[in-house]
């Protein structure tokens, strides 16, 4: 093979090769080097079988995996690849298997858990890719909305059923050459998930003699999904909050040695199986594995009152999409990109797009099925005939790019085809930011990234200023908050104190009998608890709460004054806001005794912003000031010169703990500060031979 591997001064993978396949090889090799115990973690979670290493912790997502069939829809989805792309992605695997050794014994987590490196088989990336987006688009919040009927009424679930910051927090941006200073367009983007150690992202450079392309690669998956960068054209995406999963409330029953289940037309057979989870350090668990026409029953079983199926895409289709990923490699306009995603299917996104022709694309990518409103909605009957799927919603929606382009999650492009949406607070912040100038640069666009403006403070504020009959110390903390300039920088104790007022009244608010019957413990796997606490429903529709008139038996302004009082009668002064609202990545494996990060014995550090600034670093008010979401990277790409593009991620280059490339963009992404993209082949080479 003819494969070359260079490293910029970030530790950053630059891989060339003589041909596609060989590159993809060359990809899935060094993701095992760079990130090994990431990589098999990864295969595990979509296995099913991280328990076995990582203990009975693990078992409630072993459990979903194995019920919810993710390595067998990852098979049917291989299997229906063309063949080009089946070997590609072998390719990859290939690679992946040849570099796992190497990579294994680097990684300190596999001797700390007595983990041997397994083999990838040629449907894992698939499998991987599932495992990553099984919960993206938050099916589990159909469970809430069937307990908010159960225990309110169905009148109750518009106080929750409403665009809040909970979901998600990505931002993209696209800003047409005339409102550049080179005159070409600038596309950027902050995709905003669950911060890991190691990263969701690595940055990678592929290049052969088909293509050259830079970006954000799913250590993995081959290719560059998401965010990329060909020289000639420059994509990314956004969480389109679509709605595409749907849950069936199923009935079962045993005739003879058969299970069957009812459905529209009567009474149709059922799969039935069992499977052990082995678990490290306790006993083996079985898992029934139950499936009907509608899909795999992800909660409940044969012998329980209730079972409810999941409904999903790839595999209704047998399908992912994954032929999208060699076609975006090769683009070199909007048009083949937009053709490209034309094939997509799991997760919706939004897509953005521009080229060095003039070429502009604002669309939505992937496969949304078409049926009642209901199933949008709830956890509806298998047996009633409204609720099968009638086929896919057909032309995806579109809009023409005039100046700028905005996508935060809000309700917009996508709205025909989802419930829930990100507030507009990003979205218009983002735009009313760009508006203010007609020069801008890869370098000055990276501004908007960390802008800690907090719109969505409004409501209790103004409640707030509604206030009277407080003790001098409430009085005292209400004209601080009065005169606050609302941004949720690190440095500023006045977000402090916004925030522990915020947090006194979501408590509050949680705390009222009205909400009580929500507050009881919900008969749900633990996996989907998440999603059916009251307290974080409360925190995260906060807004609403705030201003709706459906809330006739709890006094707001009697809440709030409460809460004022509680927070003044603190002694002392609030810390910075970046002292308490620290990062909190996920790790697989907990850190040792030595400190958080696991290195040094430092703390994480604090960061700036709030759930709805654009630096959006969320937390869960009223529970924890911690962050355990925020943008697992940042990009600007630009299409007049792409080395003059920008990137970071929160770590670095490296998924082994203690290498000089594991954490060493970590204060620079802190500041807000990007790298320079290098895509020059002679500078790579001149690099490397120097070193």
């Amino acid at each position: 093979m003819s494969i070359e591997v260079h490293r910029d001064a970030w530790g950053i993978p630059h891989l060339r090769a003589g041909s596609a396949r060989e590159l993809a090889y060359a990809q899935g090799h060094n993701a095992a080097v760079d990130r090994a115990w990431q990589l098999e973690v990864e295969r595990h979670r979509a296995q099913g079988t991280t328990a076995a290493f990582l203990g009975p912790e693990a078992v409630g997502w072993d459990r979903l995996a194995r019920q919810s069939r993710l390595e067998d829809t990852a098979r049917r989805c291989f299997r229906s690849l063309d063949e080009e792309t089946r070997d590609w992605v072998t390719a990859y695997t290939d690679g992946v298997n040849a570099g796992l050794p190497e990579g294994a014994a680097a990684a300190p987590e596999f001797a700390a858990t007595a983990l041997t490196p397994g083999t990838w088989q040629p449907w894992t990336p698939l499998g991987v890719w599932l495992a990553t987006h099984l919960l993206f688009a938050g099916f589990p919040t159909k469970l809430w909305r069937e307990e908010v009927v159960r225990r309110l009424g169905p009148d109750a679930v518009e106080l929750f059923a409403t665009d809040g910051p909970g979901t998600t927090g990505s931002n993209g941006w696209l800003v047409t050459g005339e409102r550049t200073a080179t005159g070409a367009p600038l596309l950027a983007g902050d995709p905003h998930r669950f911060i890991e150690d190691p990263g969701v992202y690595q940055q990678v450079h592929l290049a052969c003699p088909e293509f050259d392309v830079v970006g954000l690669a799913v250590p993995g998956v081959p290719g560059i999904a998401h965010f990329g960068h060909t020289g000639h054209v420059a994509w990314a995406i956004t969480n389109a909050m679509a709605d595409y999963q749907d849950l069936y409330r199923e009935r079962l029953r045993r005739r003879g040695d058969r299970l069957e289940a009812l459905g529209p037309d009567g009474w149709r057979p059922a799969s039935h199986r069992t499977e052990t989870i082995d678990v490290a350090g306790a006993d083996a668990v079985t898992v029934d594995l139950v499936e009907t026409d509608r899909g795999p029953v992800v909660i409940g079983g044969p012998e329980d009152a209730e079972a409810i199926s999941l409904r999903c895409p790839p595999r209704v289709r047998h399908d992912l999409g994954f032929g999208t990923l060699p076609a975006l490699l090769r683009a070199t306009t909007v048009d083949d990109v937009d053709r490209a995603v034309d094939q997509w299917v799991e997760p919706v996104n939004v897509v953005q797009a521009a080229d060095t022709r003039g070429g502009l694309l604002h669309r939505v990518a992937g496969r949304v099925p078409v049926r009642s409103r209901d199933n949008q909605l709830r956890v509806v009957d298998a047996w009633e005939d409204g609720h099968a799927w009638r086929g896919w919603h057909g032309q995806m929606p579109r809009e023409a790019v005039r100046g700028v382009a905005v996508m935060a999650n809000q309700r917009g492009l996508a709205a025909p085809l989802g419930v829930e949406f990100a507030p507009p607070h990003r979205a218009t912040r983002i735009r009313e930011l760009l508006e203010r100038s007609t020069v801008w640069t890869a370098e000055s666009v990276a501004a908007v990234h960390t802008d800690t403006q907090l719109a969505s403070a409004r409501p209790l504020l103004n409640l707030l200023d509604r206030l009277s009959r407080l003790s001098p110390p409430g009085a005292a903390l209400r004209e601080r908050l009065l005169a606050w300039d609302r941004r949720m920088d690190a440095a500023s104790t006045d977000a402090t104190a916004y925030a522990e007022l915020r947090a006194a009244v979501v408590r509050r608010f949680a705390a009222e009998p009205s909400l009580a019957p929500l507050a009881g413990p919900v008969d749900r796997p633990g996996v989907f608890q998440p999603w059916l606490a009251l307290g974080p429903r409360v925190a995260f529709a906060l807004e609403n709460l705030l201003t709706t008139d459906q809330l006739p038996n709890i006094d707001r302004l009697d809440t709030v004054r409460a809460a004022v009082e509680e927070v003044a009668a603190r002694e002392g002064d609030f810390e910075p806001w970046g002292e308490v609202h620290r990062l909190a990545p996920w790790q697989a494996l907990p850190p040792g005794p030595d400190g958080e990060p696991g290195e040094a014995g430092e703390r994480w550090p604090g960061l700036g912003g709030d759930l709805d600034c654009v630096l959006s670093t969320s937390s869960v008010p009223g529970y924890t000031h911690r962050s355990a979401r925020g943008p697992a990277a940042r990009f600007v790409w630009d299409l007049a010169r792409r080395d003059d593009s920008r990137w970071i991620v929160p770590l670095g280059a490296s998924g082994v703990p203690g290498h000089p490339h594991h954490r060493d963009q970590l204060p620079l992404w802190l500041r807000g500060e990007l790298v320079p993209v290098c895509t020059d082949w002679q500078h790579l080479t001149k690099e490397k031979h120097d070193d």
